[in-house]
């Protein structure tokens, strides 16, 4: 077990821990100094740029449409989708560049979230929907091209803090203002507190980052993320990237890949079976109490064992089926199933995957804070656009 809220199976191929639990270590001592800001914008004793006063006066509109690109609006589409049965607003997502944008709401709120305030793709995004009320800004306090239109519009600023990349700001401001919009609690989502004083969380942490270095060592380089649960997609696209643009350097690194289960059973498990062995595997799934079952009055007797199931029930018997065959195989992975679909739990998962991916970064000799690579592309298209 991670926690109360989440059930956990490590990977079988487990050694060199003590390498591991020294870098932990050594990030406990530094955040217990007050010298590891990030890790502090993880907890409940980070001080926000914004007040409950500033949330209120945006609170009770019901429609609110968030620009952004990246870990800048990830964490938040994540959020929305998982907890989407409790949220009773709606929110609408442009995190990519399409050829037209239209929107049929009125009176809605506009966020529009980049670290840099350059961000190619959501100042054009923002320039073709920008009406001049109800903007809210998420920028670093630097001169830049957002900052300097929130002024001449001016439009609502808060403040990203600087030594909070993108990919790891779901619980900043990034992620938890448009949190507190949705009517959801921010401080639930806060577990790291507990997180890093829990034994068994670290043990987990830990025994998961050994065995991850041991299957790199081994060439296996894809990390494979097998969802069951369609309310929890967008969570593994923010981890795509964390894992991807944190790792991915020095010709090093994993690349995450999301696989839509069990629809991928008839797709690509023929592959991950039979294909080559470069791959790991991570199992994701809710336990949902309440779900449709099988109307025995229309089923065949030929498939009699289906007789008074529920579709949980089945989907259920697909992930143990599936790992008993990826046992025999002696095909390597991990399991996370949430007993308690919360902010709670989805904060935990946060805190797992973003420590994960500093130690993980830590032990390969690799920068997880930077994307030297990513400027390159940046850089590039601003001189075709130029030329042009």
């Amino acid at each position: 077990m991670l926690s109360r809220n989440i059930k956990f199976k490590n990977f079988s191929n487990i050694s060199n821990i003590s390498k591991v639990s020294s870098i932990y270590r050594d990030i406990k001592k530094n955040y217990s100094k007050k010298n590891f800001n990030l890790l502090v914008s993880l907890s409940k004793n980070y001080k926000y740029s914004y007040n409950y006063k500033f949330v209120n006066k945006y609170k009770n509109f019901k429609d609110y449409i968030v620009i952004g690109m990246g870990g800048s609006i990830l964490g938040a589409k994540a959020i929305y989708q998982f907890l989407k049965f409790k949220i009773k607003k709606n929110f609408f997502f442009i995190d990519n560049l399409i050829s037209k944008i239209k929107i049929k709401k009125k009176n809605y709120v506009t966020l529009i979230i980049s670290k840099s305030g350059n961000t190619l793709e959501t100042i054009s995004n923002f320039n073709v929907i920008l009406k001049k009320n109800k903007n809210i800004i998420i920028t670093e306090n630097q001169d830049s091209y957002l900052n300097n239109l929130a002024k001449k519009i001016k439009s609502e600023i808060i403040e990203h803090k600087n030594f909070i990349g993108g990919r790891f700001s779901v619980l900043s401001e990034a992620g938890m203002l448009p949190a507190q919009l949705m009517g959801l609690k921010e401080a639930k989502f806060k577990r790291f507190n507990y997180l890093i004083n829990n034994k068994e969380f670290e043990k987990s942490l830990v025994k998961n980052v050994a065995a991850t270095l041991n299957l790199i060592k081994e060439k296996k380089n894809l990390s494979i993320i097998l969802n069951y649960d369609k309310n929890s997609e967008n969570i593994f696209y923010w981890y795509q990237q964390l894992i991807a643009e944190s790792l991915g350097k020095k010709s090093k690194g994993i690349l995450p890949v999301v696989s839509s289960m069990p629809r991928d059973n008839h797709s690509l498990m023929q592959y991950y079976l039979d294909g080559p062995k470069k791959s790991f595997f991570t199992f994701f799934s809710v336990l949902e109490k309440n779900s449709n079952k099988i109307n025995n009055k229309y089923l065949l007797k030929s498939y009699s064992y289906l007789k008074n199931k529920s579709l949980n029930k089945i989907l259920d018997s697909q992930i143990k089926a599936t790992k008993n065959i990826f046992e025999k195989r002696k095909i390597p992975f991990r399991s996370f199933t949430i007993l308690n679909r919360s902010e709670e739990s989805l904060g935990e998962l946060f805190c797992f995957f973003i420590l994960e991916t500093i130690l993980l970064g830590r032990a390969l000799k690799v920068n997880p804070f930077d994307q030297p690579a990513v400027e390159l592309i940046k850089k590039e298209t601003k001189k075709i656009l130029l030329r042009n």
